[in-house]
């Protein structure tokens, strides 16, 4: 089954605006970059996926696309998470993807293993596979099968809304937690939670990795 990754990714001076102090401005720009890059270089590494589309309107994010082989799509628009998932969607489609694996620029700290793991799992056609937030509350990642079976609905809620919107379309509905998938980073406690984590596998998104030690160092 074809199978493509999409990876909407935000201008980086508008990313991470709810870090406030915690991190600077120039910081967080180099941050979003940084997590950026070790979730593309994460999933280009997957047997399992036969591409990824970066949809985005970051110049650097097109970049770093195009030189691991990505499939880059421009967003001038960029209306938020869902409408960029929604136009990678449509790019998949016309490649000819028969699921589609939607995956957040912030969540550096995946286990290649785990979304293995994740896209091994077989079930009925349409299904829905919802992987959400350390919350409970939020989406971090959406396995369609068919990529049309429901449009994803991103933003606060987003979990209680992805599954009534795939119960509505007559989707088989599965929630898989994923440890490794379950930290975005959006908030000073997420950053702190991200920290433990890598901690935890000094293997793990080196990019990442480093600017956090830059910024620890910085604050000492």
């Amino acid at each position: 089954m074809r199978t493509a990754a999409v990876l909407p990714v935000k201008s980086f001076s508008r990313a991470k605006q709810r870090l406030g102090e915690a991190v600077g401005g120039s910081e967080r720009e180099e941050l979003a970059a940084a997590m950026v890059a070790d979730v593309l270089s994460a999933l280009m590494a997957l047997p399992e996926l036969d591409e990824v589309v970066l949809v985005t309107g970051e110049p650097i994010a097109a970049r770093a696309g195009q030189q691991a082989g990505a499939v880059v799509v421009h967003d001038p628009e960029e209306a938020g998470q869902s409408a960029a998932a929604a136009r990678g969607i449509d790019a998949a489609l016309v490649r000819g993807a028969e699921r589609v694996l939607l995956v957040p620029g912030d969540c550096p700290a995946l286990d290649s293993r785990e979304l293995a793991g994740l896209l091994e799992r077989d079930g009925m056609s349409p299904q829905v596979v919802i992987v959400p937030d350390r919350h409970g509350s939020g989406t971090n990642a959406l396995l369609l099968e068919p990529p049309t079976v429901m449009a994803p609905s991103f933003g606060a809620g987003s979990f209680a809304r992805h599954a009534a919107l795939a119960w509505a379309a007559g989707a088989e509905v599965k929630v898989c937690e994923l440890p490794s998938l379950s930290l975005d980073v959006d908030t000073p406690d997420d950053l702190a939670a991200l920290r433990a984590a890598l901690d935890a596998r000094p293997d793990a998104a080196p990019r990442t990795r480093a600017v956090l030690h830059r910024l620890v160092a910085t604050t000492v």
